[in-house]
């Protein structure tokens, strides 16, 4: 089923002003096909975070910033906040990003007072890379209105501006379709609904939520390849943005982040449960082989 949206999207590095919005495409059904292998004697890994630390810290400073603030542009209902109160490891090895329905801060949104928290992280300024193998291994969050995702946006955004940036979703989920997830490319004339991607479904009905599962990007030259625990589901090159510029042969920074609400999923309903974790396993990029 596809969803069609309406709306356009703009970054703001500077704040949380932004946060994915791929298109809403048909789901595919699992690939056939396996992912190129990230290892081998000509791959170097050239960034890993595996998050081990004492319960309740903060993420490593070095590798990430934490963004703050709201999204007016995707008219999300989270207020993105800082240090280790939504984005913190859990003591057993993964990081854990947690949507509360609360704002103990007072926190102020492009509506009025902020319904929720969640948290933001992005490597700007301390990591980018241009191709290479780029994954995450992830357990996502469920209920009406949750937004999930890991994804990158070009290191000229601050200059730029989006979409002229390029984004790269590896993958981001709607709450409403618990089994899917998509991998989309925006750039300049194909951005927001008009990005180019598609989903990945899992198989009898399974969800997102029920279990950990692999989340990659193979980005070489003109080309990024998709997979989702090892299934290559979709590959896009040139010939795919109809003549558009190809924006994908530069620098990107990677980007972690839990939205509430939104244009594409919708706002929390009664159904909807808090809190909700985005629970992240590892991040690690390598170079190509």
């Amino acid at each position: 089923m596809t969803v069609h949206t309406s709306w356009r999207r703009r970054a703001a590095l500077s704040t949380a002003a932004l946060a994915c919005c791929a298109t809403a495409l048909a789901g595919l059904p699992a690939g056939a096909s396996a992912a190129p292998s990230p290892t081998g004697s000509a791959a170097a890994a050239t960034f890993t975070d595996d998050f081990n630390g004492p319960a309740g810290s903060a993420v490593d400073g070095g590798k990430w910033q934490v963004e703050t603030g709201d999204n007016v542009n995707n008219h999300e209902r989270q207020y993105y906040t800082s240090g280790n109160k939504n984005a913190a490891l859990d003591g057993q090895g993964n990081l854990v990003i947690t949507a509360r329905k609360e704002n103990p801060g007072n926190y102020q949104c492009w509506y009025g007072r902020c319904e929720y928290t969640s948290a933001r992280l992005n490597t700007s300024g301390k990591f980018t890379q241009t191709y290479g193998h780029v994954e995450a291994r992830m357990k996502i969050p469920r209920g009406q209105g949750i937004w999930p995702a890991f994804w990158m946006l070009g290191a000229d955004i601050g200059s730029v501006g989006w979409p002229q940036s390029g984004e790269i979703d590896v993958t981001e989920n709607v709450g409403f379709e618990p089994g899917t997830v998509h991998g989309t490319l925006h750039g300049p004339g194909y951005s927001g609904s008009g990005g180019v991607g598609a989903g990945y479904t899992l198989p009898g009905g399974e969800a997102f939520a029920d279990k950990f599962h692999t989340f990659a990007v193979d980005w070489s030259p003109n080309k990024v390849t998709w997979s989702v625990d090892g299934n290559v589901y979709q590959t896009r090159t040139p010939a795919d943005v109809s003549g558009k510029q190809w924006v994908f042969d530069k620098p990107f920074f990677l980007i972690l982040n839990l939205a509430v609400g939104g244009y594409w999923p919708g706002d929390p309903d009664g159904s909807t449960s808090f809190p909700q974790q985005l629970v992240v396993d590892y991040v690690h990029v390598t170079t190509n082989n």
